[in-house]
């Protein structure tokens, strides 16, 4: 991961000073480099010696931070990882563009690895994130959203790049198809749970942990999982209120909040999350045994666990 960092740094290198500036800025806020570990790990576990782990690696992480600049301009969002966004802090278009670079740059240093498949990968992926940006924005505000309309945008939102991460680990590592269809399994599985979770914070956890104001979800008129199961189970007066919140984007978080918990939905949430956890669970077991399939299963049962 240090190798890794190293390299993003290095890559961030530009001579318009502002790309610079707003770059380093997302970049070095942290984050949990979940993606680029998962690309490392599967590699590793399958037996992979090289280098191009690194340079792709960076790559899926560029990726993701980009989608985050774009994502905060579009959900108008003020506060990541404990701190003002990119857009607070710069303005939209300054973040719209970088984000721009960031994607660009990706591209430039995979082709590097003069790998076809792991082109094609990185190039469907980058796609079905853009596809579900859209979509998320289509059920925006949309009470009607149903757990299938919910579960298509969370798995090319954010399962995809798990999956191409874990997938490009597989291929660099020379895989077979089989062995990469598995590891493509446990990524999408990962992923999906992550977010499971991550949408269930925003109604149970704490903004310290977080790094975001707790109901930022629902401001955005986002219909995540635990909104989804409350207005399917609490009282009429309370899927009403829920169905305004939605509509409106700023109904009362704590009434809304309490409606969800009463009507069993973060439980139910977290259920969802553990049966994809245990998907994944599965799919690395098939992997062989190593020091590196371990860390691979402790980062399935952290991404359940986690409080942030």
């Amino acid at each position: 991961m240090q190798a890794v960092d190293a390299t993003i740094r290095a890559r961030l290198d530009s001579d318009v000073v502002l790309i610079r500036t707003i770059a380093e800025y997302i970049v070095g806020a942290g984050g949990k480099r979940l993606r680029p570990a998962l690309l490392l790990l599967v590699a590793r576990a399958l037996g992979y010696q090289g280098s191009h782990h690194h340079l792709l690696a960076a790559v899926i992480e560029f990726i993701h931070t980009a989608t985050l600049l774009h994502d905060d301009v579009v959900d108008e969002s003020d506060l990541r990882r404990g701190r003002p966004t990119a857009n607070a802090e710069f303005g939209n278009a300054a973040s719209v563009l970088v984000g721009d670079f960031l994607y660009s740059r990706a591209f430039q240093m995979m082709v590097e690895a003069d790998n076809m498949r792991v082109l094609r990968i990185l190039a469907d992926a980058t796609n079905r994130i853009a596809e579900g940006e859209v979509l998320q924005l289509l059920n925006v505000h949309d009470a009607s959203v149903d757990e299938a309309r919910y579960r298509a945008v969370v798995e090319r939102k954010t399962a995809t790049l798990f999956e191409a991460a874990a997938r490009i680990g597989a291929v660099i590592a020379g895989a077979d198809a089989a062995v990469e269809a598995q590891c493509g399994t446990y990524g999408a599985a990962l992923g999906t749970a992550f977010q499971i979770v991550d949408d269930v914070l925003d109604y149970s956890g704490q903004t310290d942990d977080i790094g975001k104001r707790l109901g930022d979800d629902l401001r955005e008129g986002k219909v995540t999982l635990p909104l989804i199961h409350a207005l399917a189970h609490a009282p009429a007066a309370d899927r009403a209120a829920i169905e305004a919140a939605i509509a409106e984007g700023n109904g009362d978080f704590a009434r809304i909040a309490s409606i969800v918990r009463a009507a069993g939905s973060i439980d139910y949430a977290q259920r969802r999350a553990q049966a994809l956890s245990d998907s994944a669970r599965a799919a690395a077991l098939t992997l062989p045994g190593s020091v590196f399939r371990a860390s691979l299963l402790d980062l399935n049962s952290f991404a359940l666990q986690r409080d942030r």
